[in-house]
């Protein structure tokens, strides 16, 4: 798994922001989540063969309960309110 694709020839640091700003803000608007609520979005790489490439690693941070991870297998750029809505009806959101 490598961390930190930005920066290696992929989007430069205000695309990643821009996607990340997108992804917590569908993320806020599918759960109606309020601002108390942190939201980490990132994009792995899993060199593994068993994995499935890149993945959005999506992680909800809500006070006083344990942290929720989401993934989509799919990079950052590729993430639709759809494909999300997915996730998350899949998930029992």
């Amino acid at each position: 798994m490598r961390f930190g694709l930005f920066g290696k020839g992929g989007p430069d640091k205000a695309q990643v922001s821009e996607q990340t700003g997108r992804i917590k803000g569908l993320m806020r608007e599918a759960l109606g989540l309020s601002d108390a609520v942190a939201i980490a979005v990132n994009e792995i790489l899993c060199a593994d063969p068993a994995c499935p490439g890149t993945e959005t690693v999506i992680l909800m941070m809500k006070p006083g309960e344990k942290t929720r991870a989401f993934k989509l297998q799919m990079a950052m750029a590729e993430v639709t309110p759809e494909a999300l809505q997915d996730l998350l009806t899949a998930r029992g959101m």
